[in-house]
């Protein structure tokens, strides 16, 4: 995981300097492009805020809006309160729309690290690996949420084995 700061100071005063970005290092190539692509940590966020931000709304929001939507706090009711409302200010501000709401899984796979879900299995046959059960509860929260958003039908596929490679889980093979 690679760490993108840039000195930034908010209307708050805020330095975005001392809060770095989480990254992995297969979106790197659009994360440091003025995150052209919205980075897994976000996407996190905004799934657990049960909002659907789409690529044409986050193509609108600044390099600051950006930066905060990747490094504002979700880990408390409080905090994921405030992610929903700074989310959804965004999306009205540039789009005059309301969000799109996700519907909430209090149970997501991706949490449960004792099952390695079926939907990776599958996935990871595609490329005739194996995850097993020690290598998937060795993984952060971070990195199984990507693994099963990189697996999905009609994901952009190609990052899912570099990321296999940077979680370890295989080695430089396919």
């Amino acid at each position: 995981m690679e760490v993108l700061a840039e000195y930034v100071v908010d209307n708050e005063g805020l330095n975005w300097n001392t809060l770095p970005i989480e990254y992995f290092l297969f979106e790197e190539d659009f994360v440091e492009q003025n995150m052209r692509c919205i980075p897994m940590i976000v996407r996190f966020k905004m799934d657990n805020a049960g909002i659907k931000l789409k690529l044409a709304e986050w193509s609108k929001f600044n390099s600051l809006e950006k930066k905060e939507l990747a490094l504002k706090p979700i880990e408390t009711n409080e905090a994921l309160n405030n992610y929903q409302k700074f989310l959804s200010s965004l999306i009205y501000k540039y789009t005059s729309n309301t969000p799109t709401l996700l519907e909430s899984n209090p149970n997501p796979a991706w949490a449960n690290f004792t099952i390695v879900p079926k939907e990776l299995i599958e996935k990871s046959n595609e490329f005739n690996w194996i995850i097993t059960i020690e290598q998937w509860s060795s993984l952060t929260t971070l990195q199984r949420f990507a693994l099963l958003k990189l697996c999905r039908p009609g994901h952009e596929n190609r990052n899912f084995p570099k990321a296999m490679r940077e979680f370890l889980i295989v080695n430089g093979e396919s």
